[in-house]
């Protein structure tokens, strides 16, 4: 099935959408993409449904073909700081911002918003399965974090990083058990079952 192309025509829409809010670990990444009105790929859906492969070839596809894209980040330390909520908005805030041109409306993944942009905006639950933009950036936003979890997983072997992208699976949370937590760890989530992080302060 191949998604919508816009939700209004005539209209300069950035799809937004952000990846790792439920993860232990590593920054939120965010991605905001402007596609051709015309531009049609029934490749193009939710990034959690597509293989690594194939979110990996579409990357080289969807940055050629797009209007403008850019990727952002939160910190590990913003989100301790402000929540992982904020942090998902600033993240998408900041990916707006870097977009090569200025969107007349923006196409958010999820039921809300909050920013300084002064942007029309339309908040799409499940948008990534709904919107191609959308779609779009979830699968930049994936692919850029998964490879950044992969790198770190490199310096920080114990967590099952290159495979879990530092979602809470039982590798990641055994390591964390065994080694403790490192600094890419956000330490206002619960790292490990209340049972099992006594001691670990």
């Amino acid at each position: 099935m191949t998604l919508l192309p816009f939700l209004e025509v005539n209209r300069i829409e950035a799809g937004c959408d952000e990846v790792g809010r439920g993860c232990l670990a590593g920054p939120v990444v965010a991605a905001a993409v402007i596609l051709p009105p015309t531009y049609r790929n029934p490749w193009i859906q939710d990034s959690k449904k597509l293989s690594k492969q194939t979110r990996e070839d579409l990357i080289q596809e969807i940055k050629g073909i797009a209007l403008g894209w850019a990727i952002a980040e939160a910190s590990v330390a913003e989100i301790d700081q402000i929540n992982i909520l904020q942090a998902s908005f600033l993240a998408m805030e900041r990916a707006i911002k870097q977009l090569p041109q200025a969107p007349e409306h923006l196409l958010i993944d999820g039921n809300q918003w909050k920013s300084n942009l002064l942007i029309s905006y339309t908040c799409v639950i499940k948008g990534d399965g709904k919107f191609a933009s959308i779609a779009a950036a979830s699968i930049l936003a994936k692919v850029y974090r998964d490879e950044l979890m992969e790198k770190l997983a490199q310096e920080f072997p114990h967590y099952g990083w290159e495979q879990n992208a530092g979602y809470p699976t039982k590798k990641h949370r055994e390591g964390i058990q065994t080694h403790g937590s490192c600094d890419w760890h956000r330490k206002s989530f619960q790292l490990l079952p209340l049972q099992l992080s006594v001691g670990l302060e």
